[in-house]
C-alpha cells in the first residue's frame, strides 16, 4: 500500500522530469509504461479519495467543461469535446466516450492553487486592543487529475513566482506541496491552441506524478507512466498491465496528431527583444479600437498572478478583516499611485500584460509568461489573438 501524506521535497523534483517526451529515454532505455480499463480509471478516482484527497478533474457545467470535485468516471465529460476559435467557446458531442478528448476550458488549475479570494485574517477588538481570532485556514489536500501539459508549465511558471522566489507565498506554498497531480496528454488540439510552438505542449515531460495518454484503438484504455516515486506507488497499487506496442504506438500517433492539428504559431527567436523595441509602435493604438479593457485574458489566464489586498470593518468598528483578491492590469485602478493613475489609456494597459507576458516576464523569472494554451484567445469578447499581434509586431519591425 502506497502512502498518500504530503510530499516531501525530493518528491516535488519530480525523479524523471528530465526525460525527454515520448517512450524511451535520452538513452534509449524503455520507460514503465502501464496500461489500464475505464475501470481501471474509476479505482484510480476512488483509491485517492480514500487516502483523504479531493479529486479534482473536468466536468461538464454550465454549457462549459470546467474544473470541479469527481468521484467517478461517471463526473468526467465522457463524449464531449470543445470547439473553440477566437471569441467562440461550444461543447458538442463526440462520436466516441472519450474522458479528456477537449482542450482547455475557461478555468485553470490557479483557482486552486492560488484561489480567486482568500481572507488572510480577522481581527476582533477585545478591551483597548485588537487581537487576530479565528483558525487559520488549513490548505486542502488536492488531487488534481486531467492537467495538460500547458497546464502543467503553467503551474511551474506560478511556482517560481509564488513559490520559489525570493518571498514565497505561504498558502500557495502549502497547497501546492500538499497537491498530487495526475496529468493527461493531449491528441487534439483546439484551433486557437499554440502550444507546439511554445515548446509546452502537447505531451508533457515533466512536473507530474502520473501521466495518462487516453487512447481509442485497438481499444478504449489509458497508457500511463509514472513521474514521481508517489506515482510509481499509485500505479503499483492499481491493477495495470504491461502496455503493449499497439497501445504504445496508438498514444503517440495522439499526440503527434494533436501537435499536427495546431494552425497557430508563435515564432519565439527574438520575440523577447521584438517586444521591447515595440513600446512606441502605432499598432498598439489599433488593439486599443477593438479591446474592451474585460481582463478576460488575464483572469482566464493560468500565469497571471496579479491581486489585490482590501481592508474591511464592521459598522461598529470592533471587527476587521483582510482579503485578498485576484486583479489585473486591465483595470483601471490597478496602476493606482500617489497622484492617479498611471496607465489612462487601453492601450497602454494592453501594452502592459503583452510586454510583461512575452519580455520582461524573462527578465523577473526567466522565461516567457506564456504557455500557448489559447485561453486569451477564445475568451476575449472581440476575438482579439495574441499570436496575431505578434505577427503584426514582427512586420511593422522589418519596415
Amino acid at each position: 500500500m502506497f502512502s498518500m501524506g504530503r510530499r516531501d521535497k525530493a518528491v516535488t523534483s519530480h525523479k524523471f522530469k528530465d526525460r525527454i517526451p515520448g517512450f524511451v529515454t535520452e538513452e534509449g532505455t524503455k520507460i514503465d509504461t502501464r496500461t489500464f480499463s475505464l475501470r481501471g480509471l474509476d479505482q484510480l478516482i476512488q483509491t485517492l479519495l480514500d487516502h483523504g484527497y479531493q479529486c479534482i478533474g473536468p466536468v461538464v457545467r454550465d454549457g462549459v467543461i470546467a474544473y470541479d470535485k469527481v468521484s467517478s468516471t461517471a463526473d468526467l465529460p465522457q463524449g464531449w469535446t470543445d470547439e473553440q476559435s477566437p471569441g467562440h467557446y461550444r461543447l458538442r458531442k463526440r462520436e466516441d466516450d472519450a474522458c479528456f478528448g477537449f482542450v482547455v476550458g475557461p478555468h485553470s488549475w490557479k483557482r486552486f492553487l492560488y484561489p480567486p479570494e482568500r481572507r488572510l485574517w480577522q481581527l476582533q477588538k477585545q478591551g483597548q486592543s485588537f487581537v487576530r481570532v479565528g483558525e487559520p485556514e488549513v490548505a486542502p489536500r488536492y488531487a488534481f487529475l486531467g492537467v495538460k501539459a500547458c497546464e502543467l508549465a503553467a503551474i511551474g511558471i506560478q511556482d517560481q513566482v509564488l513559490k520559489d522566489g525570493p518571498v514565497p507565498d505561504p498558502d500557495y506554498t502549502q497547497r501546492r506541496d500538499n497537491a498530487l497531480i495526475i496529468a493527461v496528454n493531449c491528441t487534439e488540439s483546439a484551433e486557437t491552441c499554440f502550444c507546439a510552438s511554445m515548446k509546452t505542449g502537447p505531451e508533457a515531460a515533466g512536473g507530474f506524478d502520473l501521466v495518462l495518454t487516453e487512447i481509442l484503438e485497438p481499444k478504449h484504455a489509458f497508457v500511463a507512466q509514472a513521474g514521481s516515486e508517489r506515482g510509481r506507488e499509485i500505479l503499483d497499487a492499481l491493477q495495470t498491465a504491461e502496455a503493449s506496442e499497439s497501445q504504445i504506438e496508438s498514444a503517440r500517433a495522439g499526440i503527434a496528431s494533436a501537435a499536427d492539428g495546431q494552425t497557430r504559431t508563435v515564432d519565439t527567436d527574438g520575440l523577447r527583444e521584438l517586444i521591447e523595441r515595440a513600446s512606441e509602435s502605432i499598432h498598439w493604438g489599433e488593439i486599443e479600437e477593438r479591446c474592451l479593457s474585460c481582463a478576460n485574458c488575464t483572469l482566464s489566464c493560468p500565469t497571471c498572478f496579479c491581486s489585490d489586498v482590501e481592508d474591511s470593518t464592521d459598522l461598529t468598528g470592533e471587527h476587521a478583516e483582510r482579503w485578498r483578491r485576484w486583479d489585473s492590469c486591465f483595470n483601471r485602478g490597478f496602476s493606482f499611485v500617489a497622484g492617479g493613475e498611471i496607465r489612462h489609456s487601453t492601450a497602454s494597459r494592453y501594452r502592459q500584460w503583452m510586454t510583461h507576458k512575452l519580455s520582461t516576464w524573462h527578465d523577473q523569472f526567466g522565461s516567457s509568461g506564456c504557455v500557448g494554451c489559447g485561453r486569451c484567445i477564445t475568451w476575449c469578447p472581440v476575438g482579439i489573438d495574441i499570436t496575431e499581434e505578434i505577427q503584426q509586431f514582427r512586420l511593422r519591425d522589418q519596415l
